[in-house]
């Protein structure tokens, strides 16, 4: 736990993912809130309240609980605040927190499409397992405050909304003007690059998002808003954002390049490709690694580098000089 001024708190939370623990962040003003829930663990809701307990507060002085996303280590525990009558973040979040069954189906008929079109085999495609898998780690609810790019957090009227979608669709990102503050949840990390992760389209639209453009196009952004401090999701407070932004942004083409070389050596579907760039991982981490290898193709094909064809069924990517 760090407390790190007068009205912001961070508490650390352990979870079962790789990632590690998971901070939150105790947020004072005209409303006591809770900027993400950790994980929905035993020893998750333990370490939060002897943290609570700590800084002299119960789980039933919590006012209002705002969500960075909607990934489990961030939503888990939003059941156990009785009084939180307010749970605000991205509408996305929504179809999360309230099991939206229409969507999840969606979900699982996305996924199967989209990869047997990248060429992965019958038997290496997720079931239905893996996504009900980690939902038992996420906490159950219903939004009912909507927040939007430009909007003060309720309660905190110094603190705005940025969105900063790419890792997911739900992401949100809140800023102090007067200090440069910035509650970051998993968009901007000191010691690993998120991951932009593959969603379906949400609503009316066919089109699926790509990720890696949307979250390239935030780190820009975020470049221009004065960041000095950022309160991340995971691992250390850090200061120096606009040079780990550029970083971010340098790692990203050096990765595409890689990419790049390998399909002007031959053309290949995404699955190959994938199994090129991460030969020890594909299996094992298959979602991961198809997320990371379609939004380096995205990448390289909204630049014009790549182009593509449908080939038996499964899209064959090449190379273009």
């Amino acid at each position: 736990m760090k407390v790190l001024d007068k009205t912001i708190t961070q508490m650390t939370i352990p979870t079962p993912f790789a990632v590690g623990d998971v901070h939150v962040y105790l947020l004072k003003g005209d409303t006591l809130s809770l900027i993400d829930a950790g994980v929905k663990t035993k020893e998750g809701w333990e370490a939060l309240k002897a943290q609570l307990n700590e800084l002299g507060y119960a789980p039933n002085d919590i006012e209002q609980i705002i969500l960075t996303h909607h990934h489990p280590d961030h939503v888990g525990l939003i059941e156990e605040f009785p009084c939180a009558e307010t749970i605000a973040a991205h509408q996305n979040v929504d179809l999360w927190l309230t099991r939206n069954e229409a969507y999840f189906d969606q979900y699982e008929k996305f996924f199967r499409q989209l990869f047997t079109t990248s060429g992965v085999p019958e038997e290496l495609i997720p079931g239905s397992d893996e996504l009900h898998g980690t939902l038992q780690f996420a906490g159950k609810g219903n939004l009912t405050v909507t927040l939007e790019e430009g909007d003060a957090l309720p309660g905190h009227e110094d603190w705005h909304v940025f969105e900063t979608k790419g890792h997911a669709q739900s992401h949100l990102s809140f800023r102090r003007e007067h200090d440069g503050a910035f509650i970051g949840g998993d968009h901007l990390l000191k010691h690993i690059s998120p991951n932009p992760l593959l969603e379906p389209p949400i609503g009316d639209t066919k089109v699926r998002p790509k990720p890696m453009l949307q979250y390239r196009g935030n780190l820009v952004k975020c470049q221009s808003l004065n960041i000095r401090t950022v309160y991340p999701g995971h691992g250390e407070i850090f200061t120096n954002a606009y040079d780990l932004i550029r970083a971010r942004l340098q790692r990203q083409e050096q990765r595409a390049h890689i990419a790049y070389e390998s399909l002007m050596a031959k053309a290949q579907t995404p699955f190959e490709l994938c199994k090129e760039l991460f030969p020890k991982q594909y299996e094992s981490q298959l979602s991961l690694t198809m997320s990371e290898t379609i939004g380096q193709l995205d990448y390289l094909e909204d630049g014009g580098f790549i182009t593509k064809t449908l080939s038996d069924g499964s899209y064959v990517y090449n190379g273009v000089k």
